[in-house]
């Protein structure tokens, strides 16, 4: 097994959105290939960085590498400065007043106008002295892709793209997943001042058989969830209210019921959900919108013979 990275920094100033906010450590885990791939990169670039983009599904932590990049360039000691970078086209933009590190995020957004003059303002900034601003965007899909197909302007693309990091779903890189829950376990003890989260056994192959569509936001979601409902410290399988992957309907036969009646039908979706989560009663009644024991008892109802 590789050996685990984690980057984790705590800048001598705050890396804070805003003046007064508190200062906080930034991590970034990593044991998969792809993810230690990824951290080096940003070791190496991190001391020089100046222009870069942060490509990645939603959710898959571009806002958490940028800080860890932030946090060892040249401008950790400055704010981390995170904006729309529509918002922040609007704003009056003066090259010669910009400094510090900025986050511009879903620069893959923009329309032509805004592409057009996000680039005016990137030649601005060429006659301004190097290392005085640090300007990291993010996207969720390949600039040079978007360039290919027409959507997104050439000469922007390659000039946000000379410096590119692309972070893997985390479906790519499943050994990160045991790692992560564990830290954001962790992180929600802190949050909410309990003591820490275990996982009972099987909770963390559930939590690998998951393709996780919404990527870490998505995990730390589902065990903050699973932290607030369980007891005892103890998080057992059925405790993650994960929602199973959609099954498309050309797989799905359905067979119209010999009972034309509303009970008919109410019990025939009961069992369909049942048979597509395997069995497991407490994910189908989420599913279904309604509690356990209502489900229980429908299922009871079914159950007793017809008079």
């Amino acid at each position: 097994m590789p050996m685990q990275t984690l980057v984790k920094s705590q800048p001598r100033f705050p890396a804070a959105d805003r003046p007064g906010a508190t200062p906080r450590a930034t991590q970034f885990l990593a044991i998969s290939t792809s993810g230690c791939r990824l951290v080096q990169q940003v070791a190496t670039v991190a001391p020089h960085l100046e222009l870069a983009v942060i490509e990645g599904e939603s959710g898959v932590g571009k806002e958490t590498l940028a800080r860890v990049l932030h946090a060892q360039s040249a401008f950790a000691r400055s704010n981390f400065f995170r904006c729309d970078v529509r918002e922040w086209l609007l704003r009056d933009i003066d090259p010669e007043f910009l400094t510090g590190f900025t986050y511009l995020d879903r620069i893959d957004l923009l329309a032509a106008p805004g592409q057009a003059l996000l680039l005016r303002v990137l030649k601005s900034l060429q006659s301004c002295p190097a290392g005085r601003l640090g300007l990291v965007a993010s996207s969720e899909t390949s600039l040079r892709d978007m360039a290919l197909n027409g959507s997104f302007l050439p000469d922007l693309a390659f000039r946000f793209t000379a410096i590119r990091f692309s972070i893997p779903p985390l479906r790519e890189r499943r050994e990160d997943i045991a790692p992560l829950a564990a830290l954001f376990l962790e992180r929600l003890s802190e949050r909410y001042r309990i003591p820490r989260f275990c996982f009972a056994p099987g909770t963390t192959a559930r939590l690998l058989q998951h393709d996780w569509p919404g990527n870490a936001r998505e995990l730390f979601s589902v065990l903050e969830s699973a932290v607030l409902e369980s007891a005892n410290g103890l998080i057992r399988a059925e405790d993650l209210p994960i929602v199973a992957a959609a099954v498309p309907l050309s797989h799905i036969r359905f067979q119209p019921p010999t009972v034309l009646n509303l009970d008919a039908v109410i019990q025939n979706h009961i069992r369909l959900v049942l048979d597509l989560n395997h069995g497991n009663k407490l994910k189908s009644a989420r599913q279904l919108g309604i509690s356990r024991s209502t489900l229980y008892r429908l299922l009871e109802v079914e159950a007793q013979p017809s008079r």
